[in-house]
């Protein structure tokens, strides 16, 4: 018998209603949940199978999509071409022109022509090469004896690499993903005299008022905005695994690699670089909920409305009150890490949106119905009841979510009623389908954070953006490897923040990176922009 032929497995239709009792109901829900299994099991041989091939230089075994030659509808093909060329933009008309090149005719005008105007040839070019300057800085001695010099352009900043150079290597390295080999050899090639060593300091030195503005894009970010998404991913470091933590929405980005990505780790990161412990009310309720024992609890509250300056001091505070226990620990720092981010300027009505990892649940907290719907969708179905149950589930889900996105725009007491009462039946139905059921458990007990959007109707459904934002940082990941320096890996946060910052400002990032390097100030200063978006008011800017 051929073991890879897919029998049709038996359902309690198959059965005379006298034969049906619970032990054969149970028999046949193990014979589907081994049905499952063995199909897990199948897909996960022939990944393994693949990557040994991958492996070996061989290649895997091909996955051929379905052809969409057949899928359009009849004659679309043949509308596509119609209307090509119409409402055609100048591309030309507002285009700055460097030089003119007049081209008469090849024969000899003949006397008494009329000269009828030009026909204008537009073409684009790049003019690429190195641009070498001599600065000769006069040097006076006055009859009093005092020597007087000419000051080289600030924005050369003392160094021996012009503004547009530094602010192409930036470009290249960060924001077109050059390798710094391929970059040096790139520089070499249009000749332009610099070492290894000097590269990599123009990419990771040098860059204080980068690094200040895109902290104070957290800031802005945090103050101003109804929501954000938070998301992260690995980022080693040093030849350690590490983290980025992504958060941002429409208006900012804001990226940070650490060792950690604990909720420790997401709430320092709240703090916008305010190194505060505070002990107030919200952190001692945030102890109380994690089940802090209450003699701890007493201790922690006679130090109330303390503030604790730096890691250093509030170590010594646990270990003053003796609180060692590593679960203790935790959650009096979690607890005094909160109570530092809501003191901050933060908008006390700020939603997280998450894809329901645990360290991101703290304040108000929603969840992405991308992300709770894919547990349903990764089900397998071994029999038309189970294949029913599980396509009707689904079907509810998106309806429900349709009915969110309807509820977003024109928000009513009786569509939210209609959308509580749908969510509470799909979640409480029972199907045929075991897995399906614990599914469905777990998508009512998430319902609260699912349904977030009905008491803050501005706030998006899924986390998509965060995950779109996030894969800037895994494509640098992927094409340099980790970093080895902290002044690089500083780098890499600052600007692919200010990157994606300027990207959905509508801003040239290399536009950006000559107006910062010369500075000329004809770009706004990023935070002040999300606070333009917003339209909140303004915290005092930091240093």
């Amino acid at each position: 018998m051929d073991t890879g032929t897919r029998h049709q497995l038996p359902q309690l239709s198959d059965f005379p209603p006298e034969q049906v009792n619970p032990t054969v109901r149970l028999l046949l829900e193990i014979i589907h949940e081994q049905q499952a299994q063995i199909h897990a099991l199948r897909e996960e041989n022939q990944a393994l199978r693949d990557e040994i091939a991958r492996l070996k230089g061989g290649n895997p075994r091909p996955r051929i999509k379905p052809s969409k030659l057949e899928g359009g509808k009849p004659g679309e093909d043949q509308r596509k071409g119609q209307g090509r060329g119409k409402n055609k933009r100048s591309k030309t008309r507002h285009m700055q022109i460097h030089e003119d090149v007049v081209i008469p005719p090849q024969v000899e005008v003949p006397v008494n022509s009329r000269f009828k105007g030009y026909d204008d040839f537009v073409v684009q070019d790049l003019v690429i090469g190195s641009h070498n300057i001599r600065y000769r800085v006069e040097r006076w001695v006055t009859p009093a004896g005092e020597t007087l010099r000419g000051q080289l352009p600030a924005s050369l900043d003392g160094g021996h690499f012009g503004p547009t150079l530094r602010a192409f290597v930036v470009y290249q390295y960060h924001h077109a993903h050059v390798t710094q080999p391929l970059l040096l050899e790139q520089l070499g090639e249009w000749g332009i005299e610099i070492s290894a060593g000097q590269l990599s300091r123009l990419i990771t030195e040098g860059h204080d008022a980068f690094h200040a503005e895109k902290d104070e894009l957290l800031r802005a970010g945090l103050a101003g905005s109804d929501f954000i998404h938070v998301d992260d991913t690995g980022a080693r470091h040093r030849g350690r695994n590490g983290y980025c933590t992504h958060i941002g929405n429409d208006f900012f980005a804001f990226f940070a690699s650490t060792d950690s990505k604990s909720r420790i780790n997401f709430l320092a990161l709240l703090r916008a670089g305010d190194p505060r412990y505070v002990l107030n009310d919200q952190a001692l309720a945030y102890m109380a909920h994690q089940q802090l024992p209450q003699a701890l609890l007493e201790k922690l509250a006679t130090l109330e409305s303390s503030t604790m300056v730096g890691d250093a001091a509030w170590q010594g505070t646990l270990e003053g009150l003796v609180i060692t226990n590593e679960r203790h620990v935790r959650i009096a720092t979690e607890g005094a890490l909160l109570g530092a981010v809501l003191t901050t300027p933060i908008n006390p009505d700020l939603v997280i949106i998450s894809d329901d990892a645990g360290q991101f649940n703290v304040l108000i907290h929603a969840l992405c119905w991308i992300h709770a719907e894919r547990g349903i969708h990764k089900l397998v179905g071994f029999s038309p009841a189970q294949r029913a149950a599980l396509a009707w589930v689904r079907d509810e889900i998106w309806a429900i979510y349709q009915a969110l996105k309807d509820y977003r725009k024109t928000p009513s007491a009786a569509a939210r009623a209609a959308i509580e009462a749908r969510f509470q039946t799909l979640c409480t139905t029972k199907t045929c389908f075991a897995k399906l059921n614990e599914a469905l458990v777990r998508l009512h007990r998430n319902g609260a954070e699912l349904l977030r959007v009905l008491d803050y109707p501005q706030i998006a459904l899924n986390n998509n953006l965060a995950e779109r934002d996030i894969r800037e940082y895994v494509k640098k990941r992927k094409i340099s490897g980790s970093t080895r320096s902290q002044a690089g890996r500083r780098c890499r946060d600052t600007f692919a923040s200010l990157k994606k910052t300027c990207r959905k400002q509508g801003i040239s990032f290399w536009q950006y990176l000559l107006d910062r390097l010369k500075a000329t100030e004809s770009t706004p200063w990023l935070p002040d922009m999300i606070f333009g978006a917003r339209g909140r008011a303004q915290p005092a800017r930091g240093p």
